[in-house]
């Protein structure tokens, strides 16, 4: 009898022993932080391998849903509201699932976020579905992988990529209207030069009020009249406001002090150009 209980626990020990050890995923989960725009976006998935296998239209079938990934659905979270595709979605976390077709997919996000796989998927709980076409890639992706590229200011793509096939969703934030107003709420006060220079560029780059622009940059360089790279940011928005006279000279104004400089970090060339450039108009 003391054998036999020696043995259960020996057993019993070697079991939780097990238990303990880590072993690999057969498909790694994965965590992806990015920032678009000022919006923090991110991305649970997990990676399964190709290991030999035809992936889409036959591990992965066409016009099925899929969880775009393995094990639980991959999950993406918004900071702050985007647009997703062509359509609005609300800050939160939800699950990415797609439907693969040979040359287009439907990519769909929900607000069911604990499902393990698509047999229990509700479209009621959709917040977005749209097509999207297929690229083919000229290398091979081992892994199925989601990452972000093509950024703008405000906007990125992200792409699913698996076997040699990709395809792109594009994703826009709202941080042009809310950086607009912050600026406009900061500036009333008269503070430093270097808000006023930022803001000012911040609404040249997004084509935003010109003439507001203009008055920022105004006091910039009456704050800094050495700093000729505000200088040069003055002449880029006087040129187009429309006065093309003052956004010259404010470009010779750059040249002048910046060949005193031991470094003109390029403005001379940059001036140069754009003198020449508002000249030949």
């Amino acid at each position: 009898m003391k054998k036999l209980v020696l043995t259960l626990f020996t057993l019993c020990c070697i079991g939780i022993s097990f238990s303990q050890i880590k072993t690999p995923q057969p498909s790694p989960s994965s965590t992806l932080k990015q920032t678009v725009g000022i919006t923090e976006i991110t991305v649970n998935y997990s990676r399964p391998g190709a290991k030999d296998r035809t992936i889409f239209g036959e591990l992965v079938p066409y016009n099925k849903i899929w969880r775009t990934g393995a094990n639980k659905a991959t999950a993406i979270t918004f900071k702050s509201d985007v647009i997703f595709g062509e359509t609005k979605v609300k800050k939160g976390t939800y699950s990415l699932f797609t439907v693969p077709g040979e040359s287009e997919w439907v990519v769909m996000l929900n607000k069911e976020t604990e499902l393990w796989g698509a047999g229990n998927y509700n479209k009621e709980n959709e917040v977005a579905s749209f097509k999207v076409d297929t690229k083919k890639t000229s290398n091979f992706t081992e892994s199925f992988t989601i990452d972000f590229n093509t950024f703008t200011a405000f906007g990125a793509m992200m792409n699913l990529t698996w076997e040699n096939t990709q395809v792109s969703v594009p994703i826009m934030t709202y941080g042009k209207e809310k950086l607009a107003e912050q600026f406009k709420k900061e500036l009333v006060d008269g503070p430093d030069a270097g808000l006023f220079y930022n803001g000012a560029r911040f609404y040249l780059d997004n084509d935003l009020d010109i003439n507001l622009a203009l008055e920022w940059i105004t006091v910039a360089t009456e704050k800094r009249p050495e700093a000729f790279w505000m200088l040069y940011q003055q002449a880029r928005i006087l040129d187009k406001a429309g006065s093309k006279k003052e956004a010259i000279q404010a470009a010779q104004k750059v040249i002048s002090i910046a060949s005193e400089k031991e470094d003109d970090y390029g403005y001379i060339a940059r001036a140069e150009k754009l003198i020449k450039e508002l000249k030949s108009k």
